[in-house]
């Protein structure tokens, strides 16, 4: 809920109240641009210095059927006057511009909540499509609630009579009418919406100047209704000193790669095809061929990785983006990259499954795919960024262990980090890491023959060595079937293989993370909430709820899931229940049974959905009372 923090009065007598914070979800159809909306609300909230927090939501199909539930699509913002966590568990308030919209989030707007409903769109066809019986607008169902009616078709056409523009086009703009209705109600400003749609529509003057005019008579509509009593402020948050930018978790990963490349002095190549959610990765490099970022769109997910395997083994820095089902069918070449032990970083951006699944919705069980799923014992490196913001530092933590220690290393995001956005820090420059590679120049051979051992390796870290092709002198050969050790020949020795399979396996084992920290502000907790990837917000939202109801917890989450960090048993063991919350049937809590014997408390979702603040407070809340019983 939010919280009044006070109130005062506009200068034409409107209240004003101020709140501490606000969640606003924009739904409609697929078509009504739901999301460029929620987007350019996110990017005034961040101009004027709130901390955020958003969830994209929007079906899979390119255009799914009009007016219809699997065709709503939603855009959730949270944003406040301190540091969030999440994009909140529900609305405050709700804007809905169909029936179809309204009926699949009415349930989420707790009673109180305001709701801005679109009436053009309330038709007998339409309400019938949904399975209303009557109008609730007019049956009495939603007394519940704040409701204003506003017919944003009728005013946005009315607003634009004098453009030009035909009925059909001119409809297209009551999301921007919406837009600008909640902008006058929580006075965001203007001139950045108006100026991105000038820039983003600058092909189309005509389409530009009939959606900044929408919006105008939206922010009008709120100042001159008597509909509206209240309007709200919401104060900017006290963020740590520096600047900031609103960002994706997609953009995040794409700007540390390519900080990465800059950070090791190599070219940066991804080999990759397009698959939801981890497309923007690629739109994104794209953008930087300035920074040495070469970005191939392959003919197939296969290809895709053996271009940027092939990459690694001419020098270069290879990423490969995808999925789970691209994780799949890059299995063999990332066994390849394992074999060869070339530096490769491969981005799994988690969706619902299995196969196609939910391609736009969120999940985290890629987990076991990416410890296990490859052929013969073939250990990885994994990765785990927790937050959009912190997939820029997961990149190029991802980047350091793949050129240190000569591997593939996969780094799992998912959904609602990829799509979601917050605040970030950009960081100083030379405060990044230096990742600078040095390549072998000379013959290795210990037997004095003048040749290049390629599997000779650093007594510390037990990477290769790493050759550029064609170097003078260093010609050698690697490749999918086993090596002997050190010289590099194909090897069918039983004991050889047997040596060589535990020495990559303790290669990975000796990668350095840091140490697992733990946040339990009291010292005195006996239960321990353990987490890892996208679960980092709604875990911390709802620890500090049940602190506040003098519930003492501690919570813990994992950005390097193997290896673990070598503190971790020790964490686990100094608390008397540990509970795992992830979206998947219970993948992290079986590895933690099988390696440290600890008997996790398994909680799990697979709705597609992140964890709500809500619903994990109570879960804690029930084994920290029956603890303490």
């Amino acid at each position: 809920m939010t919280t009044d923090v006070g109130n005062g009065a506009a200068p034409g007598g409107t209240e004003v109240r101020k709140l501490d914070r606000v969640v606003i979800r924009f739904a409609g159809d697929s078509g009504d641009g739901m999301q460029l909306t929620g987007d350019r609300f996110t990017s005034e909230a961040a101009a004027f210095g709130n901390d955020l927090a958003t969830l994209p939501n929007f079906p899979a199909e390119i255009r799914a059927p009009q007016g219809t539930l699997p065709g709503v699509s939603s855009f959730q913002l949270h944003f406040a006057d301190y540091d969030i966590l999440t994009p909140g568990d529900r609305p405050d308030v709700l804007v809905a511009m169909n029936p179809a919209a309204l009926k699949a989030n009415i349930a989420d707007l707790p009673h109180g909540g305001m709701l801005i409903v679109n009436t053009d769109e309330f038709t007998k066809r339409n309400l019938t499509k949904v399975g209303y019986a009557a109008d609730p607008l007019e049956d009495g169902s939603l007394e519940a609630y704040q409701v204003h009616k506003v017919a944003m078709a009728t005013l946005t056409i009315g607003a634009l009579e004098d453009t030009g523009l035909g009925k059909k086009d001119a409809e297209r703009a009551k999301n921007m009418f919406a837009l600008g209705l909640l902008s006058w109600m929580y006075h965001r400003p203007t001139e950045g919406t108006e100026r991105f749609l000038r820039e983003k529509f600058a092909k189309k003057p005509d389409i530009a100047e009939a959606n900044v005019l929408a919006f105008r008579a939206g922010w009008n509509y709120g100042e001159t209704t008597e509909s509206f009593a209240v309007t709200y402020e919401v104060a900017p948050a006290k963020l740590n000193v520096g600047t900031y930018r609103q960002i994706t978790g997609n953009t995040a990963l794409a700007y540390g790669l390519v900080a990465a490349g800059q950070q090791a002095n190599l070219p940066v190549v991804l080999g990759t095809y397009p698959i939801t959610p981890a497309s923007d990765i690629l739109h994104e490099l794209s953008k930087h061929k300035h920074f040495g970022v070469t970005t191939l769109q392959a003919e197939d997910e296969i290809a895709g990785i053996g271009a940027a395997l092939g990459a690694s083994y001419g020098g270069a820095l290879g990423v490969t983006s995808t999925s789970g089902p691209g994780i799949a069918l890059k299995s063999e070449t990332i066994g390849l990259a394992v074999m060869t032990e070339l530096p490769l970083v491969v981005i799994d951006v988690q969706r619902g499954g299995p196969s196609t699944g939910l391609p736009t919705k969120t999940e985290q069980a890629d987990l076991l795919q990416a410890m296990y799923g490859r052929n013969g014992e073939s250990p990885v490196p994994i990765v785990a960024p927790q937050s959009p913001a912190d997939c820029f530092d997961a990149a190029l933590d991802a980047v350091r262990i793949a050129l240190k220690y000569r591997t593939p290393v996969l780094l799992l995001s998912d959904g609602a980090i990829a799509n979601g956005s917050e605040p970030w820090l950009i960081p100083d420059v030379e405060a990044l890491p230096d990742l600078t590679v040095e390549f072998a120049s000379e013959p290795n051979a210990p037997d004095g023959s003048g040749e290049f051992w390629p599997y000779l390796r650093d007594p510390e870290t037990l990477a290769r060595s790493w050759a550029v092709p064609g170097t003078a002198g260093l010609q050698h050969r690697i490749g999918g079937l086993e090596k002997g050790d050190g010289h590099g020949n194909i090897s069918y020795d039983p004991a050889n293989h047997d040596f060589m399979v535990r020495l990559r396996q303790r290669k990975i084992d000796g990668i350095e993370v840091p140490d697992l920290t733990v946040d339990d502000p009291s010292g005195e907790a006996k239960v321990l909430v353990v987490g890892w990837g996208s679960s980092y917000g709604p875990i911390g939202a709802a620890a500090r709820r049940v602190r506040k109801l003098g519930l003492p917890v501690a919570h813990a989450h994992l950005r390097h899931l193997n290896p673990f960090p070598r503190n971790l048993g020790d964490v686990l063991g100094r608390y008397e229940r540990v509970i795992v919350p992830e979206m998947n049937l219970g993948q992290l809590a079986l590895l933690l049974r099988a390696k440290f014997l600890v008997d996790a408390i398994s909680y799990t979702k697979v709705q597609g959905l992140p964890f709500k603040a809500e619903e994990l407070q109570d879960v804690l809340a029930d084994v920290i009372k029956g603890v303490s019983a």
